[in-house]
């Protein structure tokens, strides 16, 4: 299986920056488990990572890997949608 890679992008301790992370731990905590490498990163601790990667606004969702790297900005509760946008397949089982 492959590795996933995904990095959020938020600004400090909001409710949406809260929200969205919840969110996407329980995405990864889920099926993928196993396979996800989720690095969370504070735009207001660390605006040089926030720059390299041209963040502007937050929260943005990065998946690096699996290629082709993809960009999601705003809400990501809607699960079935995220799954699309970064082009996963639910593991069977």
């Amino acid at each position: 299986m492959e590795k996933i890679e995904l990095t959020l992008y938020i600004t400090g301790e909001t409710p949406r920056s809260k929200k969205a992370i919840r969110e996407l731990k329980t995405l990864c905590e889920g099926k993928f488990k196993d396979r996800v490498a989720l690095e969370i990163i504070d735009v207001l601790e660390r605006p040089d990572l926030a720059m390299e990667e041209r963040i502007i606004v937050t929260p943005t969702l990065i998946k690096k890997l699996p290629a082709p790297i993809i960009r999601i900005i705003g809400d990501l509760s809607d699960k079935e949608k995220l799954l699309l946008k970064l082009d996963l397949v639910l593991p069977r089982g």
